[in-house]
């Protein structure tokens, strides 16, 4: 379990963390979300000891993470996938890792197979394409068999198989009952992969919720056709709901009920077309949910040494 109680981080006259607080619990994969320069990265940093709060504290099974004689084995993250030094290769990268915790080869060979780089064991770091240094990145959080995976977009750079790879293993990791959190920005793929969801803006906690949750309480939306479109459309806008065209005949409603939206038809003798009722995608309910707190369009602002605060 992580636990993050009332967690800042202040890099000069920049908070990148405002008193944040959230557990992150086992048995599930929580996902973590947030817009650009939200305090992502620097909160993940955190947690395994990269950086020093300004205030509260960061804890992973009750202690801090440099607290734990054996940290490898209590916790695997993977923060940055260009982390190994790039004249070893990637065996020799490994052992390296293995040797501060007394870990054995036959594990390293293990991890090895398990993030599929066995073709390649032998060859440098850095010739490595960004999937292949992904995987690397991967089998280091994973060889002292952890309790805890910390990941930051840990489908970085894989192909889909890749994808579809990651994301089993996360799903199955957390059904042993371990703990599983991943930060990315990819919607669709966190969709698929997390069950719990922490979302911050600008710093400080906007939601920790289910993955169900999040996207119920976004509400849903009704696709609506008719020829008469021109004249359904303001009936319904007089029940307060909101009517976004999409062509002459088209339209979407939110805030009503298809079958409110069909007896308004019927009761006006009007023809309808289709009537599909449209669950709110994840992406969707996130850019409501985030509007108001993005920082930055496009690419991470930094802090005063030049590091992007994500």
């Amino acid at each position: 379990m992580i636990e993050i109680r009332q967690l800042t981080k202040i890099y000069g006259r920049t908070t990148a963390v405002d008193g944040l607080s959230f557990t992150v619990r086992p048995g599930v994969v929580t996902g973590f979300l947030g817009p650009n320069g939200a305090g992502k990265s620097t909160t993940m940093r955190t947690i395994v000891g990269l950086d020093r709060p300004t205030g509260g504290e960061t804890l992973i099974g009750g202690r801090r993470y440099a607290d734990h004689p054996a940290p490898m084995g209590v916790v695997g993250a993977l923060l940055e996938a260009s982390a190994p030094h790039p004249g070893r290769s990637a065996t020799n990268h490994l052992r390296a890792l293995a040797a501060t915790h007394g870990i054995g080869m036959r594990r390293v060979n293990d991890v090895i197979g398990l993030v599929g780089l066995d073709d390649v064991a032998g060859k440098r770091a850095g010739t490595f394409s960004l999937g292949m240094a992904q995987r690397l990145g991967l089998a280091a959080a994973l060889l002292g068999d952890p309790a805890v995976l910390i990941l930051d977009e840990p489908v970085n750079g894989l192909d889909p198989d890749g994808i579809r790879w990651i994301r089993d293993l996360l799903r199955e990791f957390a059904h042993e009952g371990r703990t599983v959190f991943i930060s990315s920005h990819l919607m669709s793929e966190m969709a698929l992969t997390a069950d719990h969801l922490v979302v911050i803006g600008k710093g400080r906690l906007l939601a920790d919720v289910p993955m169900a949750d999040m996207i119920a309480a976004a509400g849903s939306t009704v696709r609506v056709k008719s020829p008469r479109a021109a004249d359904l459309a303001p009936l319904l806008a007089e029940r307060d709901v909101e009517v976004t065209a999409e062509g002459p005949d088209v339209f979407v409603v939110a805030g009503s009920s298809s079958a409110d939206i069909a007896e308004t038809a019927f009761t006006h003798g009007i023809v309808l077309h289709e009537l599909t009722p449209m669950q709110v995608s994840l992406e969707d309910a996130y850019m409501a949910l985030t509007r108001e707190h993005i920082q930055y369009q496009a690419g991470d602002g930094p802090d005063e040494n030049g590091r992007a605060v994500a």
